[in-house]
């Protein structure tokens, strides 16, 4: 049986733990999400009219990078948002990324209302997308996702560094 001393400090390596693992899922969502970036800006120069592959990919990326966003956000900040982190530096970095990370968020958005073309939808199949336009979205939503990814990164590494051993060193 457990003391209370002994659950209170399993309880931060348990987090931590969990973190590590909600962390290698994210970089792996990411890798997914640049891996479809590279083969969308494959295609340029877009034509006015998008071809099926094209259309396909871009709608893909689009379901990615939401989704990428979504777990980046939960995967992230979850225990910052439930008051369970207590890490200094990981506070810190959180909070001075924060408003930064939220811009980014919202130009994901817009480029998601954008683009996102969902064949399923009669609504979704007669919109028309501003091809136009595609290539320096496209440009300006790589640069933001560089550096939304730093900044992640930089939380990343905060909390992976921290000590996992909690209890007070014993003289």
């Amino acid at each position: 049986m457990l003391t209370s001393n002994q659950q209170a400090s399993d309880q931060p390596q348990e987090r931590r733990g969990e973190s590590r693992k909600l962390i290698k899922e994210l970089i792996h969502t990411r890798t997914e999400l640049l891996s479809l970036l590279s083969r969308l800006v494959a295609f340029k120069p877009f034509e006015e009219e998008l071809d099926e592959e094209v259309q396909e990919t871009l709608t893909e990326f689009c379901e990615i990078l939401i989704d990428y966003t979504a777990d980046a956000h939960f995967r992230l900040y979850r225990f910052i948002d439930e008051n369970k982190e207590r890490r200094k530096a990981v506070l810190e970095i959180a909070e001075s990324s924060y408003n930064k990370i939220s811009e980014i968020t919202r130009i994901i958005l817009d480029f998601n209302d954008r683009y996102f073309h969902d064949i399923d939808y009669e609504e979704s199949r007669s919109k028309q997308l501003p091809i136009k336009n595609l290539e320096s979205d496209l440009s300006t939503l790589a640069e933001v996702l560089a550096i939304r990814i730093q900044l992640e990164d930089d939380l990343i590494e905060a909390m992976v560094k921290g000590p996992l051993n909690t209890q007070p060193a014993e003289a």
